[in-house]
């Protein structure tokens, strides 16, 4: 009996969609609306009775009853021919959880994960934005979702030629939203609410090497956006500088408080929790960076202050890094009308390549970007100032 009770575990999913339609039965003192549905325990078809005695006692007039009954057969129509098996659904399976219970408690994890500093608030944002755009198209396509069982690998993949077809993405997109889907299902599968990871067989799109989606930034665009924020807005410059100087990145950016900043030492802290490596680390603070703090008295805020909140002034709420990405797309670009391969991280890649281009030793620079090696900084180097090894020019061997 155990193994005949587990093999219709495993293969309820599949006949969830045995039944046999509802149909009303009126008699002389009660209205019973029956029908089938498979039930995995006796591996059969079993009869499900409704009454609606009850219901009807509020409903005046026989015709009003009769639309009432035929409102509630069509409903449960509906019900059984999107999955919804009510024996299941009584028991302890989660497959027939409802979508969107299943896809709220995911959020609730995130939300917890992201207290608990298990996750970033920059990845949890990605993840909820993810989501969000599956069920959106869900509910566009009229895929019908109504059960956690029904994320399988049909759905997966329409949804993925969607991102990368229909919405004109990029192979990286794509790629990116795999991987969350990935993340996703993992914590279905672990969850029970499925039974296959959908995912499975799925590849990722091979990019072409060297294909990087944003270029080094000319010393002549430079100009032109130190010149623009100078006048326009000297707030955001300060990030900028943060970005190009100090190698800060954006989602660090955005957590930076005025207390993380020691004018005494030159120095700012960079706090583990925030940071992609999840050490703290200092970094040296350009002493054109402290004359622009000073200029825009940064240091009169409260240390508890945020660094860039509303206008990238200092304030108490705050802004994620798509705020400083904004900005540099809708702002900065459309004002000076440079390249869209110059993104505003571009700023950090392009520091890099000109600080080892003004001769800057690599183990300073290394240091500033917090790179785990010489050879992560190394990639940065331009091609045309790498020069040969002094100790092999006159090296000969024995041969």
């Amino acid at each position: 009996m155990d193994k005949k009770i587990k093999s219709c575990e495993i293969d309820v999913v599949a006949r969830v969609k045995e039944y046999r339609e509802p149909e009303a039965c009126w008699g002389k003192d009660c209205v019973t609306v029956s029908f089938y549905a498979f039930d995995p325990e006796r591996g059969t078809l079993r009869r499900k009775r409704v009454k609606l005695n009850r219901e009807l006692k509020c409903v005046k007039g026989k015709r009003a009853q009769r639309e009432f009954v035929q409102g509630v057969v069509d409903r449960l129509r509906d019900e059984l021919k999107a999955g919804w098996n009510p024996w299941i659904q009584q028991s302890e399976s989660l497959v027939y959880a409802r979508w969107e219970d299943a896809c709220e408690r995911y959020k609730a994890y995130l939300v917890k994960q992201q207290n608990e500093h298990n996750m970033r608030p920059e990845s949890v944002a990605s993840y909820m934005s993810y989501q969000r755009v599956l069920m959106r198209w869900v509910s566009a396509e009229r895929k019908n979702v109504r059960y956690a069982y029904q994320f399988d690998r049909r759905l997966v993949d329409a949804f993925l030629d969607y991102v990368y077809l229909d919405k004109d993405n990029s192979i990286q997109t794509r790629n990116n939203y795999l991987s969350w889907i990935k993340s996703f299902s993992t914590w279905m599968l672990g969850k029970c609410y499925i039974e296959q990871d959908p995912t499975q067989g799925i590849p990722r799109m091979k990019i072409k090497r060297g294909s990087k989606n944003r270029d080094v930034i000319p010393d002549g665009v430079l100009q032109q956006i130190h010149d623009y924020l100078e006048k326009h807005n000297k707030h955001f410059l300060l990030a900028c500088y943060l970005l190009h100087y100090l190698f800060v990145r954006p989602h660090e950016i955005a957590q930076l408080k005025i207390e993380d900043f020691s004018l005494s030492r030159k120095t700012l802290l960079i706090h583990g929790d925030v940071a992609k490596n999840w050490q703290d680390a200092v970094v040296t603070l350009p002493m054109h960076v402290i004359e622009l703090m000073l200029d825009l008295d940064v240091f009169r805020s409260p240390g508890r202050y945020y660094l860039f909140s509303d206008g990238f002034k200092p304030g108490e709420d705050f802004r994620s890094e798509k705020f400083f990405r904004d900005y540099w797309t809708r702002v900065l670009r459309k004002e000076l009308k440079f390249s869209d391969r110059y993104k505003f991280y571009s700023l950090k890649d392009t520091g890099i390549t000109n600080m080892l281009r003004a001769n800057t030793d690599v183990l300073s620079v290394r240091d500033q970007a917090r790179h785990s090696s010489i050879l992560i900084t190394d990639i940065y180097t331009p091609k045309d100032i790498k020069e040969a090894n002094k100790l092999l020019v006159n090296y000969r061997g024995v041969l």
